[in-house]
């Protein structure tokens, strides 16, 4: 009987069939006796690939981070037009995964794709003058804010019946049944809104920063002079 042109079995099967898995059913429902079943294998054929289940699962969370955009750290955008392109590139390829978002929020420990985005995100902003630990603290908080909007929809947390909320009870939300109606308008234009807020209040400190180093400068000139 000739072989089959093909493997029964590839990383890249496990890990989209792994994915496919996790947005069905969630973080929960994936072992490696789960994911043998959907791909139609025996157990072990799987440690051919893949030392563990959490290996598996690294796999998983990079291919997700490796699409994220990261071009904008290369082109000479400035640091504002980068980080606003990078957050919302960086929430397009979370949002197609909510489900594996809690699996992410931990960091990129030892994931490839992971290290790299957080390489380029650090080199640019110290490159465009930040200080090396603020620089940190700003990929920090932006991940902070772009998984925590990956990981559900506000909107979709209310309900469709406007019965549910009683004036008597609730005098403001009169219109909290349309909102899971305008998901997506409501979802995106929030995200939007906390976005442009962040890098324009990262702008009023990096002003400050700009202000500081010319004080500093001015003082030596002074005493240079004396």
């Amino acid at each position: 009987m000739a072989r089959p042109r093909k493997p029964l079995l590839s990383r890249d099967r496990i890990v989209t069939t792994a994915l496919a898995l996790i947005d069905e059913e969630g973080l929960a429902a994936l072992s490696t006796r789960r994911l043998a079943a959907e791909l139609g294998v025996s157990g072990p054929s799987l440690y051919n690939h893949f030392a563990t289940k959490e290996a598996i699962l690294d796999a998983a969370a990079d291919t997700v981070v490796g699409r994220v955009d990261l071009s904008m750290f290369r082109d000479g955008r400035d640091w504002r037009g980068a980080l606003l392109a990078w957050g919302r590139s960086y929430r397009a390829a979370l949002t197609e995964h909510p489900r594996l978002v809690p699996y992410l929020a931990v960091g990129p420990g030892l994931r490839p794709a992971g290290l790299r985005m957080a390489d380029a995100v650090f080199g640019g902003m110290v490159e465009a003058g930040w200080p090396p630990a603020q620089a940190t603290r700003i990929g920090a908080l932006m991940r902070y804010f772009v998984t925590g909007s990956a990981l559900g929809s506000f909107a979709a947390g209310f309900v469709g019946d406007a019965a549910a909320y009683d004036p008597a009870d609730y005098p403001h939300l009169g219109q909290a049944h349309l909102l899971a109606r305008h998901r997506e308008q409501v979802d995106e234009g929030a995200f939007e809104t906390g976005l442009r807020a962040l890098v324009d209040g990262l702008a009023l400190q990096y002003a400050e920063l700009g202000a500081g180093k010319d004080d500093a400068q001015g003082g030596a000139k002074g005493a240079a002079a004396e």
